[in-house]
């Protein structure tokens, strides 16, 4: 008589976004979640939020780990940040937690671009501004400077960049420059690098522009990048849970699962992970998101540049919402 095998409980997926009080932001971020769930009914997937919204990240983890060994923290955010560096990585410095790599840089996030700015009916002699949220972290901006690149290749034009906060220029500022240029008939398009509506995007709204593009959710290649990052995260768990000795032997991996000995990790410079014409940009605190290598690894493979073409059917317009409490965070 046989023994049945027993399956492993996989690690709990808790997609953390920012937070807002826009319901429309809400509701997009919301989509992403769900998306993820029908993707993989096993799997346990949970939301939390870093500020504005509740339950806490932190809560959320720790809800999650009574429930199962393990638990990935997918950042639903487009850079490395305060958030993940601070609020992400406070909340896996626990056994069995890990964080994995943010939504962007991604090719596919480039691709959402396109779709948007096709929308809104990209013209030749329109100047194009690529707009994000801005963070005081400079791999945030440098992580920013890599889309806008690829977006530039696949536009086939120059492409600005600005910032909501944290970084410069500031919107205002690109939007005035590039209506400097303008040759008759032309518009400033900002394309919005946004995950979802809220108090970024309205500040984008009032910056002046002929044109924003809406921001990138709802879409199904964000749900992708989502379980890509969390796969990615997923192996580096497994990797930990067996290691070698010094003479090459299989041993178990640190006491108290993934998140053992964060507290005594070295940080991290940030680090630039080649991908063909593109990179990935990180500077997290390894130990505490010891998935950084294989996730930046995976998501310079999504962001490789050949493999690229031109895709239609982005959803048209932005639409304003209400602004979420206490404004941006640094």
């Amino acid at each position: 008589m046989t023994t049945p095998q027993v399956r492993p409980v996989p690690p709990a997926l808790v997609g953390c976004s920012h937070g807002t009080d826009d319901l429309a932001g809400r509701s997009a971020v919301r989509s992403v979640v769900e998306s993820v769930r029908q993707a993989r009914p096993h799997l346990d997937v949970r939301e939390a939020f870093v500020d504005v919204q509740t339950p806490e990240v932190g809560d959320v983890v720790a809800g999650a780990l009574a429930a199962a060994p393990e638990a990935v923290v997918v950042p639903l955010l487009l850079s490395v940040g305060f958030h993940t560096s601070v609020d992400i990585a406070e909340a896996v410095a626990r056994p069995g937690a890990v964080a994995a790599a943010p939504l962007g840089p991604d090719e596919r996030l480039v691709d959402v671009l396109v779709d948007r700015l096709e929308a809104v009916g990209l013209r030749r002699e329109d100047h194009v501004v690529l707009a994000a949220a801005g963070s005081s972290v400079a791999a945030a901006a440098e992580a920013v400077q890599v889309v806008r690149a690829a977006l530039a290749r696949r536009l086939g034009r120059p492409v600005a960049v600005a910032y909501g906060a944290g970084a410069r220029p500031r919107v205002p500022d690109a939007v005035e420059a590039a209506r400097e240029g303008l040759v008759p008939g032309g518009r400033v398009v900002v394309a919005s690098y946004l995950l979802a509506p809220g108090y970024f995007l309205d500040r984008l709204l009032e910056a002046g522009a002929d044109v924003v593009t809406a921001p990138l959710a709802p879409d199904p290649r964000l749900t992708a990048i989502v379980l890509d990052r969390y796969d990615a995260a997923r192996a580096e768990l497994a990797t930990r849970a067996v290691g070698t000795d010094d003479q090459g032997r299989s041993v178990g991996g640190p006491e108290g699962g993934a998140g053992a000995g964060a507290e005594d990790a070295p940080d991290a410079d940030p680090v630039l992970v080649p991908a063909g014409d593109l990179a990935v940009v990180a500077g997290v605190r390894r130990g505490v998101t010891g998935v950084l290598a294989p996730a930046l690894a995976l998501a310079a493979v999504a962001l490789g540049v050949a493999a690229l073409g031109g895709r239609s059917g982005g959803r048209p317009g932005a639409r304003p919402g209400a602004r979420p409490v206490g404004g941006p965070r640094p």
